[in-house]
Formats: C-alpha cells, structure tokens, sequence
C-alpha cells in the first residue's frame, strides 16, 4: 500500500462518480443500503463514502430522526458525494481518516463501509476504531471484492495493463481492491479487534452495462490506476486507455458489456 494507493483527487472523482459508480459500485450499494435499512439504526457511520453512492442509496429509507455520518479520507470524493446527494439535515459530511475516527465511543448502532477496508493500512487497527465507535451490540457491515479473477472486466482489464506494461506493470487492482479477498484472513482481523457473529457471503451480481471504452475509460482514468499510468508515461493516458478498451472488445466484443462481478458482504457484532 502507498500513498496513491488511496489518492482519490485531481479528475479521478469525477470520472469515478460517472463511471465506475454505475459500472460496479451500484449493484453492491443497493444490497448494503437494504442490509442496514433492516436494522433500523438511528445512528449511522458511513466509513469510505467515496462519491456517496451507499449514501444515496440508504438515505431514502433511513427514519426521518436518524443521521447518518459520512465520511471518507479525500474531500474531492466527499465534495462530488455531497453535490450529488444534496442538502439533507440528517446527512454530516466530515473528512475523516478510519484509522482514527475523530469520533466519540459508543455513538453509532451501525458501521458501514462499501469496499473500503481494501484501503486501509492496518485493518485490525481501523476495525478496532469502528468497535470504539459503535454502542454495545452495535452492527459492522462491509462489503470486500473477490478475487480479480471472479470479476471478468477488472481482470480483463488488468490482463491488458499487464501486456501493455510486461515489465512493469500497473499492479493497483492485484494489490489493493482485490488483495484482501481470503475470507479466513478477513475473519481473522475481525476477531483480533474484538467482533463476534462474523457472517460472510459470497455475492455475486453483473456489472452494470457498459461499452469497452467507458470501462476502459473508468479503470484506467477513474482510479489510482491513472497515478501508475502517468508515473510510467506521463502522456500516455488516453493511447493506454485505447489500448485497453480495444483489448475488452476483441475479449467481450463491441456490444454493451454486462458480465459477473463478485464480493464478499461481511457482518459482524461489537
């Protein structure tokens, strides 16, 4: 993990949101919002908000007394997931890093995090931070990607860096959203910071319909995919970008592109 690892700033937000939000984030954002929904918290800790694509999807079905916290470690995110959601008086947006949650002890009956764990430096740490902040019986739900192999266009498109870069190349995806995908070793870090009634499930949905070159597009420019690209060839973007939306169509051809996509929901009690 280093530093641009978990750098989402500059034009990444914005492609982000546009791009890849709807590509794989959205099918997982409705499924957690109605895991939460369930419990009927009031108060509410949204952890790695990103663009606030949960946030939207949980807000609507939240009670009008509860609040919800949403925060992330980049203001741009927060800045493109408040523009989007509006103003809403039980929605707080704060800039907050997990690994030391600026907030009070036993404050929150729910924890949630849509595939942000991936990003943090020490998970037992940062697990151990959402067991301070939530009430004695409180609920952690989160979400963690599979393998890149059970996801077919993440893989694709890292299958495509790889020849393009054969000595060096981009290995974000490998490392990062896809490298903590042992539910054993994720069990483990739950234990060690004090949870119990770990429930994981292995979900698996299709991405949301795209074209090779809006995948392309959200991979290589929508994430710190673009910071490895630009440290190899800073004027390479758009011709590696190509390259891999032309390696997507010769693998899923030129009509829209809906395949699987497959991650771990993960529940577990303070």
């Amino acid at each position: 993990m280093t530093e641009k690892d978990k750098l989402f700033a500059g034009a990444i937000p914005e492609v982000y949101e546009r791009l890849m939000v709807p590509l794989i984030f959205e099918p997982y954002a409705v499924d957690l919002a109605e895991r939460v929904a369930r419990i009927k918290p009031l108060d509410v800790l949204e952890i790695a908000a990103g663009t606030g694509v949960v946030t939207r999807a949980l807000a609507p079905k939240l009670d009008i007394e509860a609040q919800l916290v949403a925060t992330d470690l980049n203001q741009p995110m927060l800045d493109v997931a408040h523009a989007r959601q509006g103003d809403d008086e039980r929605i707080v947006w704060q800039q907050a890093d997990a690994m030391a949650l600026p907030l009070d002890d036993e404050s929150f009956d729910v924890v949630l995090c849509q595939f942000g764990v991936m990003f943090f430096p020490d998970r037992v740490k940062a697990y151990r931070e959402v067991r301070r902040v939530l009430k004695p019986g409180g609920r952690f739900l989160f979400n963690a990607w599979d393998r890149v192999e059970a996801n077919e266009v993440a893989h694709a498109v890292v299958e495509a860096l790889e020849a393009g870069f054969p000595e060096n190349s981009p290995s974000f995806m490998r490392r990062v959203p896809h490298g903590y995908a042992d539910p054993e070793v994720i069990r483990a870090d739950l234990v060690a910071a004090g949870f119990h009634d770990i429930t994981l499930e292995a979900l698996e949905k299709k991405n949301g319909p795209t074209t090779a070159s809006d995948a392309a597009t959200a991979f290589c420019q929508g994430t710190p995919i673009r910071n490895e690209i630009e440290e190899r060839d800073a004027l390479a973007l758009a011709a590696v970008s190509e390259a891999v939306a032309e390696a997507l169509k010769k693998q899923f051809g030129s009509g829209m592109i809906e395949r699987r996509i497959r991650a771990h929901v993960v529940g577990a009690v303070r």
